[in-house]
């Protein structure tokens, strides 16, 4: 049986992204390496980080899935009709994720863009084609022998909480931030991001309940978003033996 590494939001944080990746024991061909998605916006590194994981997908030995997080969703939406709601925000972070494309000094959390960079951010024309095409390609859940892995969890559906194949919308399953599945999906292990483990329910995880920044691992599901990017840091999980690995 294979092992699988899967890593949490990295939302730019390149630095976090190398220290966790090279903290990893030796790889093998059997092995599987899983980003549950949002590599970009808000960190100062989104370009270099969607490099970085390109490169990996080619590098070998292992296998790599690199999953559609809301984030990516939201850019491919951007440049297909426009979302200014998502774009204008600071705290979404597209300003650096812009920047970090064409240059310049990495903005403050609040700092709003120049005229001249407007434009480019309302319609994410500043991203290559071959980025673009890349974040369209990116599969929305994926499946082995250990784990489901989504960006933030599954629907409920009439009988219970849905497997990803059965979501009614995919993108569901990159948006949805609901207190009824971190508390009360059973079933086979699911592996998530999006919401941060500081909001979901610490008496639940048995990963150092003491500390609610650090990995959440409930009765069935684990929350990997430890706030790279955003102030927190990265983290990754190592299945089956749920060995952790943090870039702090």
């Amino acid at each position: 049986m294979g092992r699988t590494f899967a890593i949490g939001d990295i939302h730019g944080d390149l630095d976090g992204l190398e220290r966790v990746v090279g903290k990893f024991p030796a790889l093998a061909a059997s092995d599987t390496i899983v980003f549950v998605g949002d590599y970009l916006d808000r960190g100062p590194k989104s370009a270099q980080v969607i490099e970085f994981v390109r490169k990996l997908e080619k590098a070998g030995p292992a296998k790599v899935v690199a999953l559609r997080g809301n984030h990516e969703d939201a850019w491919l939406r951007v440049v297909d009709v426009g979302w200014p709601e998502f774009v204008t925000p600071p705290g979404n972070g597209c300003l650096a994720a812009m920047r970090s494309f064409t240059g310049g000094l990495v903005p403050s959390a609040e700092a709003p863009p120049k005229p001249d960079e407007q434009g480019y951010m309302l319609t994410g024309s500043f991203f290559p084609e071959d980025v673009v095409e890349w974040m369209r390609s990116l599969p929305f859940w994926y499946e082995d022998e250990h784990a489901i892995y989504v960006h933030a969890g599954l629907p409920r559906g009439e009988r219970g909480f849905l497997h990803p194949s059965k979501a009614p919308t995919p993108s569901a399953l990159l948006w949805l931030r609901d207190e009824d599945f971190f508390r009360n999906y059973r079933g086979k292990m699911v592996v998530f991001g999006h919401t941060a483990t500081a909001y979901l329910p610490p008496e639940l995880s048995t990963y150092t309940p003491e500390d609610p920044m650090d990995v959440w691992a409930g009765p069935c599901c684990v929350g990997l978003d430890t706030g790279a990017g955003k102030g927190g840091f990265l983290t990754a999980i190592q299945l089956p033996t749920m060995r952790v690995y943090e870039s702090r």
